[in-house]
């Protein structure tokens, strides 16, 4: 009998050493079904270290990981048909041709894409007769995507899925991954892109350390501690003394990045239209204000005090 679970992915006090290293520290994690999971932490955190475990590459050294209701570790050769992984690195054959590894892949499923479909969704139809190893970068990574979900898999694991990919690659796997959510598969990745996580997921679990320091929804944590914010982009380096003293004592006005600026007090009607005088002033245009959000970036560096690719 298949196991069923509106909770496809369960973690409770797992832990996992090497040595007198500890990659991933009593972590606690769900992911809920046909939602999409974004892990995000520096390089070293345990992203990868949690993944291979949920596939059933690793064992974990204490608590217990449900995957579909099944232990992914015994119970693997039950689960593999279940679920697609997409391996940072992709992993394939480097003298297989593309489309014939996805042929193969496809082989082992009972219902699969059809996979000439697939390589034409995923720009690789003129790859197709391309041995793997002189495929692009971002070629080896979206073969690799196909063949993770060609078997039309409940749950599948994306480490790093656009990584080496360009613009328009980027938004086509994007797209390919918001369709897998509205057809009901579950969705777990990885990712060192802030953008595409805010873009994407349902849910953030930020780990550092190997352990969740934060959780949500995107709107949430970039809500948190913004309360009393007002951000808005304009031209870098303006003078800020004229918007100083138009503000009253208790309010802050700083340029946070190059062009990026940030007051900080109660944000009410009147201090947006003081912000606007003094654009109108300089003779420059405010873009994208916005009060109450900070950056996903601002979220991340505040929680681990790092960048993600530290």
């Amino acid at each position: 009998m298949t196991s069923r679970s509106d909770t496809p992915v369960r973690l409770r006090g797992v832990s996992k050493r090497y040595g007198t290293t500890t990659a991933v520290d009593g972590l606690d994690l769900e992911v809920h079904e046909a939602e999409v999971l974004a892990l995000l932490g520096p390089n070293g955190a345990g992203k990868t270290t949690t993944v291979e475990m949920c596939e059933g590459f690793l064992k974990p050294d204490s608590g217990t990981i449900e995957i579909l209701g099944l232990d992914p570790f015994a119970d693997n050769a039950r689960l593999r048909e279940r679920i697609g992984v997409m391996l940072q690195g992709g992993g394939g054959y480097p003298a297989a041709r593309a489309g014939e590894m996805l042929d193969l892949v496809a082989a082992y499923s009972a219902n699969p894409l059809e996979p000439k479909w697939l390589m034409d969704t995923l720009g690789l139809k003129d790859a197709a007769r391309t041995t793997y190893r002189r495929l692009s970068g971002g070629q080896q990574q979206r073969l690799a995507l196909a063949c993770a979900v060609v078997g039309r898999p409940e749950l599948v694991f994306l480490d790093e899925p656009t990584a080496g990919m360009d613009a328009h690659a980027r938004i086509v796997v994007w797209d390919l991954i918001d369709g897998l959510r509205r057809d009901g598969v579950t969705v777990v990745l990885t990712t060192h892109q802030l953008t595409e996580a805010e873009q994407l997921a349902d849910h953030l679990v930020i780990i550092d350390h190997g352990v969740a320091v934060a959780k949500g929804t995107p709107a949430e944590l970039m809500g948190r501690g913004a309360e009393n914010q007002l951000r808005f982009s304009a031209p870098p380096k303006l003078d800020l003394s004229l918007l100083v003293s138009a503000l009253r004592e208790t309010y802050q006005a700083s340029e946070v990045s190059p062009g990026e600026y940030l007051v900080e007090g109660e944000i009410d009607p009147q201090v947006l239209a003081t912000v606007t005088a003094w654009c109108a002033r300089l003779d420059v245009l405010a873009t994208d204000m916005r009060v109450e959000q900070r950056s996903l970036e601002d979220v991340f560096l505040d929680i681990t005090g790092r960048e993600l690719r530290s």
